[in-house]
């Protein structure tokens, strides 16, 4: 009897659910969007049932979809927006409060105290990451420290934390664990001993008994509860979105790298088995450990990418949809002078400034709502350019290829405009859904349903190629007014 592998892909704004074949293809999908919740300008939050009942939901949807019963599912995989985090209780299983997202700049005066301290190099050689309001830790610590009783409930073993990965886990099969790539995301965990690190849980006050037991990114962690789908289907795979992609990709090779366009935009480069240390602002991560082989990768984040058009839709209220935004963008020739820095909550790699905020520069009364619609997806690619230059000089290396996914990565203009920025060859694979598809490579290999990676390989199938036709000049004018623009969105909304 034929045999599927189900994703569970928990991503900012939607969950989804993925039912893949042998060969890597998607057999069904179901999807199902959930609130943003925005109480105050840089701050987001979601509703952690919301996040449950959604992504169950979808799960069921998409066996149903494929004609398939929980017996037809050899295991499930997970994978999640990374950094947001969620404190539960352990007996009733209720969450304390709403999570804090991953784009929420709750915590910056926090990382800005650490910072004062002179702490930031510590937490740098330990996990990799630099001291911002992006990750977990600083977050764990704010609602700790805000919430009545809770650091004294937290100690007794009453209070869990979780990234998203970790609470959906729980929920499923009632294991409280978490996989080596989410957990190098937390600013708790040392990338260099895979173990949390009691220094820093010491200086963010953060009880090592709240934390999950940390797994490899492929191995059974539980089997999920009869109740969900009617029968036990084990959970074996798990990783954060990113590291998702990149081995939905097959970047295995030292030197490979893909950027995924979804909310945020995020490039990742595989360095091999050693971390190698940044010097350009980009992040030292785990990419995956499959048994006792960690492979490490740097990581560039770039915090708002197709949310710009998210924003242009729902804020600006220009067009009812993405599809309709694309359009209009494309109606024109250029962006007739106009970029747009979505800097919304920020800015993330290179540059790393929790102050900057979002500016629309050069506009003129000859500019149109298709000028800054085409303005805002070009920003995606503006923001990859900084990010592969940082890149290339830590790695010293000159990439040749970029693979491609996410959401945006449909846009022939946008991954063209791409290609012509970076002047290397873009690479876009006929399955785009690579971050569910990691998920579920992850998840069979730790139950046999594919034996190694060059199954994966093999699997890997090429849907277009964009090749580089800009002229130098052109590219040389483009990009330095990009950088003049997000020069003068940095340091903002800093404290007078």
């Amino acid at each position: 009897m034929d045999q599927y592998i189900l994703a569970l892909d928990q991503g900012t704004t939607s969950s989804r659910a993925i039912v893949f074949n042998h060969s890597g293809h998607i057999v069904s999908c179901d999807q199902q969007e959930f609130p943003q919740i925005l109480p105050s300008p840089g701050i987001v939050e979601h509703d952690p049932e919301a996040i449950w009942t959604s992504q169950l939901t979808v799960a069921r949807q998409a066996i149903a979809k494929a004609k398939l019963s929980a017996s037809d599912i050899a295991a499930v995989g997970i994978t999640n927006q990374r950094e947001t985090t969620i404190l539960w209780e352990r007996d009733m299983g209720r969450p304390v409060t709403n999570a804090i997202v991953w784009q929420s700049r709750l915590t910056a005066p926090i990382c800005n105290e650490l910072k004062q301290q002179g702490l930031e190099p510590l937490f740098r050689s330990r996990t990799g990451l630099l001291l911002d309001a992006y990750f977990s830790g600083t977050k764990i610590k704010y609602l700790l420290d805000t919430i009545p009783n809770l650091r004294d409930r937290a100690q007794r073993g009453e209070i869990l934390f979780g990234t998203v990965d970790s609470f959906l886990i729980w929920r499923l099969t009632g294991q409280h664990v978490t996989d080596v790539t989410n957990a190098s995301r937390t600013l708790l965990f040392n990338i260099h001993t895979l173990q949390w690190d009691d220094e820093l849980l010491k200086i963010l006050d953060i009880p090592r008994a709240m934390l999950p037991a940390v797994r490899s990114s492929s191995e059974q962690y539980g089997v999920t509860k009869a109740e969900w789908f009617g029968r036990e289907i084990p959970v074996s795979g798990c990783a954060g979105d990113q590291q998702a992609a990149t081995f939905g990709q097959a970047c295995f090779e030292v030197g490979s790298a893909k950027n995924t366009y979804g909310t945020g935009c995020f490039m990742l480069l595989n360095t091999g088995t050693k971390p190698v240390e940044s010097k350009n602002n980009l992040l030292t991560t785990i990419a995956w450990q499959i048994n006792n082989q960690v492979t490490y990768c740097l990581e560039g984040s770039v915090f708002i990418a197709g949310a710009v058009v998210q924003w242009l839709r729902d804020g600006l209220g220009i067009a009812a949809s993405a599809g309709e935004i694309a359009a209009l963008a494309a109606s024109v020739p250029d962006n007739g002078g106009v970029y747009l820095v979505p800097a919304f909550v920020g800015l993330g790699a290179p540059h790393w400034d929790a102050h900057a905020r979002g500016a629309i520069f050069g506009i003129t009364r000859g500019t149109t709502a298709a000028h800054v619609a085409r303005a805002a997806i070009e920003s995606m690619a503006f923001q990859t350019f900084d990010l592969l230059n940082a890149m290339e000089q830590d790695a010293k290396l000159e990439l040749t290829k970029l693979k491609v996914d996410g959401g945006a990565c449909v846009n022939d203009q946008l991954m063209q405009f791409q290609a012509d920025l970076l002047n290397v060859e873009v690479q876009r694979p006929q399955v785009a859904e690579t971050t569910a598809l990691g998920a579920a490579y992850l998840a069979g290999l730790a139950v046999g349903y594919w034996n190694d990676t060059r199954d994966i390989e093999q699997n890997w199938i090429l849907d277009r190629q964009f090749s580089p036709a800009m002229a130098p000049e052109q590219r040389n004018v483009l990009t330095k007014r990009w950088q003049k623009a997000v020069e003068r969105t940095l340091n903002w909304d800093e404290p007078s």
